[in-house]
């Protein structure tokens, strides 16, 4: 399991066991200045997964879920999950940038809205790899594999920032 923050200058990558990962994420979240997380579709897959797996592990994490009775999708929501949610961490909000993409540029233009496909079509380059193989990464291969996506996630967001601040979650 991996985890990477994107920052301005430099990516963040925590990889280990749940336990370790869940720790260091939060603390590092804790750390930085209040800003804003970007997901690609965090919030109906990635932060109710971490949710998840903190509680499995009866770790207290400043990640605060609410649900989004508002927003749908075509996909089923994580197992255990009604849909997605609105969330922050500590004083940190969040943005769904596949949720901002999906909802009017994969609407107008009738394409699925993959982070990869997407960063493709906007002339950025991820890092891809067979996700069968994720496994048999080596630990630098995956650093720059998890680190690629976080990073994919930020620029595209950026890109959109004028529409983008606008669908910033409101607890």
């Amino acid at each position: 399991m991996a985890v990477a923050i994107a920052q301005e200058r430099k990516s963040y990558v925590v990889t280990g066991d749940e336990t370790t990962i869940l720790h260091c994420l939060d603390d590092h979240l804790r750390s930085l200045p209040p800003g804003v997380i970007v997901t690609w579709n965090g919030a109906r897959f990635d932060l109710p997964f971490i949710s998840d797996r903190a509680r499995l592990h009866n770790i207290d994490l400043g990640l605060h879920l609410v649900p989004d009775t508002r927003t749908r999708s075509h996909r089923p929501p994580l197992r255990g999950h009604d849909g997605g949610y609105h969330a922050s961490w500590f004083e940190h909000t969040h943005l769904d940038a596949y949720a901002l993409y999906r909802s009017d540029v994969g609407a107008s233009l009738g394409i699925p809205c993959g982070l990869k496909s997407l960063a493709r079509m906007a002339r950025l380059t991820p890092v891809e790899v067979d996700r069968t193989e994720i496994h048999n990464l080596s630990p630098e291969e995956l650093d720059a594999y998890v680190a690629s996506d976080a990073e994919l996630a930020r620029e595209l967001a950026l890109r959109r920032w004028p529409t983008a601040r606008l669908a910033i979650d409101v607890l």
